[in-house]
C-alpha cells in the first residue's frame, strides 16, 4: 500500500477549508483526501505552521524549503519519493501514482 504525504504552506486550520470563502482548490483536495482514505490509501496533509518539525526532518522537503522557500509548496511525496511540486495533484493522479499530461 502506498503512503502519500502532502506538505503545504501555512494554513488557517488543518484542512485550509474555513472562513466565509474557502479556497475551492483546498476544498477539492480535502474531498480527495477523504475519498482516498475510504479506499484504504494512507494519505496525510502536513502544514508548515502546524508541524514544522516534519518539514525539517524530511530531507527532500527540507532541501526544497531551503532552496525555494514557500514557492516549492505544496509538495507531494509518494512512498518517500517526490511526486509533484508547486500544485496539488488530482484524485486520479494520486490514485494511479502517475501525473496527468498537461
Amino acid at each position: 500500500m502506498k503512503k502519500i504525504e502532502i506538505y503545504e504552506p501555512s494554513l488557517c486550520c488543518p484542512t485550509g477549508v474555513c472562513g466565509p470563502a474557502p479556497d475551492p482548490e483546498l476544498a477539492a483536495l480535502q474531498d480527495t483526501v477523504l475519498k482516498l482514505k475510504k479506499e484504504g490509501i494512507e494519505i496525510e496533509r502536513i502544514a508548515i505552521n502546524q508541524q514544522p518539525q516534519r518539514f525539517m526532518s524530511n530531507p527532500i522537503v527540507a532541501e526544497h524549503l531551503r532552496k525555494e522557500g514557500n514557492a516549492a509548496f505544496p509538495l507531494t511525496l509518494i512512498d518517500g519519493t517526490l511526486f509533484v511540486k508547486g500544485r496539488y495533484p488530482k484524485y486520479d493522479e494520486l490514485k494511479n501514482g502517475r501525473l496527468d499530461e498537461v
